[in-house]
């Protein structure tokens, strides 16, 4: 028996959608916190000092946090590669965006504090506030517009052909997503400095915090009556074949009378996502308000998983939707790289990732404790 035999081709790809779910939310829950106090920056550091505390509460491990967004982009590239050649190059332009945008980030931890003129610290302060508004807002945009079907078709021999523009990534219902990110990362952030900062810029951390989890409830339960009254969605018509080669001209899909609610209706557990986001969402207002810190940031963590997973739960088995030719959309099902490189990746999964847990777990230990003025002052090595 070959060795990748042991897990059969549709449960691979199956794990690997599950995988790939894995790694954007744990991008979200660790770097989403170090965005969003890039993203509160301007509001909960009033003076250079309290603004030194705000970074220095993330300075240390933003760059490790990072690497999630870096193994979800390859996990997309390894196991997906359609969906990896269609997003990339239709959302080039906002790729680019964020790109430029998260480049700020390292430049503005590094040179803010390198000058002793509020000028120029107050230009790099700016700097990472949009380092942190820009990637949390555009993330978001990014998927309305998925849930909505990206305007791509293949043509007979798999060539890729977007029709799309970036102004039309920014209509209505992706803009009202892009709030819902930019504001459940906001709250994130809040808990983290609620958390990891001390007197007045954890205060203050708490107060936006907690307004950004009202509007993530709001924008939480808007998106969903729109999704269930307005968006519709996509349905495959043609017999599935999940161990079926990876071309996606080969079924055929209808929008007709469907909508992305489709699957809590058939699995009435997967109701659970939802639920999570908005328990997450309300635990956390509720906790920023009392003061709690520990309990709060994991509630938000709750908050990230409940919200993205009901992304994920409500497209399955949709991958990228296409609007101008749906048969071309890509589901788990065929556009998955092949039996041999899923396995291959897998194994290399499960020796690497627990490391990576293990190393980040560890690092946060170490760092564990406040972040104060006194020490930010007196500390030759802060930001």
């Amino acid at each position: 028996m070959i060795l990748h035999d042991l897990i059969d081709y549709p449960t691979l790809r199956l794990i690997w959608w599950v995988l790939l779910g894995v790694l954007l939310i744990g991008f979200a829950v660790t770097d989403g916190f170090d965005l969003g106090v890039g993203a509160l920056l301007p509001f909960v550091g009033r003076t250079d000092l309290e603004r030194r505390v705000a970074i220095n509460s993330v300075g240390p491990t933003w760059e490790g946090n990072q690497v999630w967004l870096i193994l979800g982009g390859g996990a997309i590239f390894a196991a997906w590669p359609p969906l990896y050649a269609v997003s990339f190059s239709g959302f080039y332009l906002a790729m680019f965006v964020v790109l430029a945008a998260l480049i700020l980030r390292p430049v503005g931890f590094k040179y803010r504090s390198k000058r002793e003129e509020a000028r120029w610290r107050n230009g790099w302060d700016w700097a990472l506030f949009i380092g942190g508004f820009v990637p949390a807002l555009i993330f978001g945009v990014a998927v309305g517009n998925v849930l909505q079907g990206v305007p791509f078709r293949f043509t007979e021999e798999y060539g890729i052909r977007y029709e799309g523009s970036f102004f039309g990534l920014l209509n209505p219902f992706a803009l009202l997503c892009g709030l819902l990110s930019l504001s459940m990362l906001v709250m994130h952030g809040g808990a983290w400095l609620s958390l990891k900062a001390s007197g007045v810029v954890a205060l203050r951390g708490r107060r936006y915090g907690s307004l950004a989890a009202l509007a993530a409830m709001l924008l939480f339960a808007l998106g969903g009556l729109w999704v269930a009254t307005l968006l519709g969605g996509y349905q495959i018509t043609s017999p599935i074949d999940p161990a079926g080669p990876s071309a996606p001209l080969l079924k055929t899909v209808t929008r007709e009378g469907v909508n992305w609610l489709a699957n809590y209706r058939a699995h009435p557990w997967m109701m659970v996502a939802p639920a999570l986001g908005f328990l997450g969402l309300a635990g956390t207002f509720l906790g920023l308000r009392a003061g709690r810190e520990v309990s709060t940031l994991l509630l938000s963590k709750l908050a990230n998983f409940g919200i993205i997973s009901t992304v994920g739960l409500s497209m399955f088995p949709f991958l990228l939707p296409s609007s101008l030719d749906p048969r071309a959309s890509l589901t788990v099902w065929d556009s998955s790289s092949s039996h041999l490189t899923l396995f291959i990746m897998l194994v290399a999964t499960v020796i690497f990732l627990p490391i990576i847990l293990a190393y980040t777990a560890w690092v946060y230990r170490v760092l564990w404790g406040k972040v104060d003025e006194d020490s930010v002052a007196r500390s030759a090595d802060s930001y």
